[in-house]
């Protein structure tokens, strides 16, 4: 199996999860924090459902500036309903399948650097880049369910079932 073909596996994988996390968030609940020093519900949201399009800005990007000098940084319209998160969400795997299946795995192992008004903050090759945004969407993903359980909303089955979602998935 290619790299690009066990990132594409893998996309799959994390997408049907995420789908599955995304269903259960309660509507009006984008300002809910379970502690001061955590992010808003409504981020957490927003970035859980968009992250997996930065596979895509890996692949297509040889670097991103995450806040410009030249102007704001590019921020999605805030996801207000269960139905415009998994819109984002198909969105976000679309862009990254799309950019999976035009690469190569010659081209996975190339730079890639991210920029924070102007500096470098982090240079890397591509398929490290890639599997880091997959480490990073299961961490924000599992957020999620401590802020869904904290709310006493369902927690569905993730990497196995889960009180509320005996399935093994």
């Amino acid at each position: 199996m290619t790299m690009k073909e066990w990132f594409l596996a893998e996309l799959e994988s994390e997408a049907a999860k995420t789908h599955r996390v995304l269903a259960e968030v309660p509507e009006g609940k984008r300002e809910f924090k379970p502690h001061d020093k955590s992010m808003p519900f409504g981020y957490l949201t927003d970035l859980t459902a968009n992250i997996l399009s930065w596979v895509g800005l890996a692949i297509t990007l040889d670097e991103l500036d995450i806040a410009p000098k030249s102007g704001p940084s590019y921020r999605p319209a805030p996801i207000q309903t269960t139905a415009e998160a998994a819109a984002a969400l198909d969105k976000a795997v679309a862009q990254a399948r799309e950019a999976l299946q035009k690469t190569t795995d010659a081209y996975l192992a190339t730079g890639w650097r991210l920029l924070a008004g102007g500096t470098l903050a982090m240079e890397q090759p591509r398929h490290e880049v890639i599997r880091d945004t997959f480490l990073h969407s299961a961490h924000h993903r599992g957020q999620m369910t401590v802020y869904l359980r904290i709310l006493n909303a369902k927690v569905p089955s993730v990497y196995g079932p889960s009180a509320d979602d005996r399935q093994f998935r």
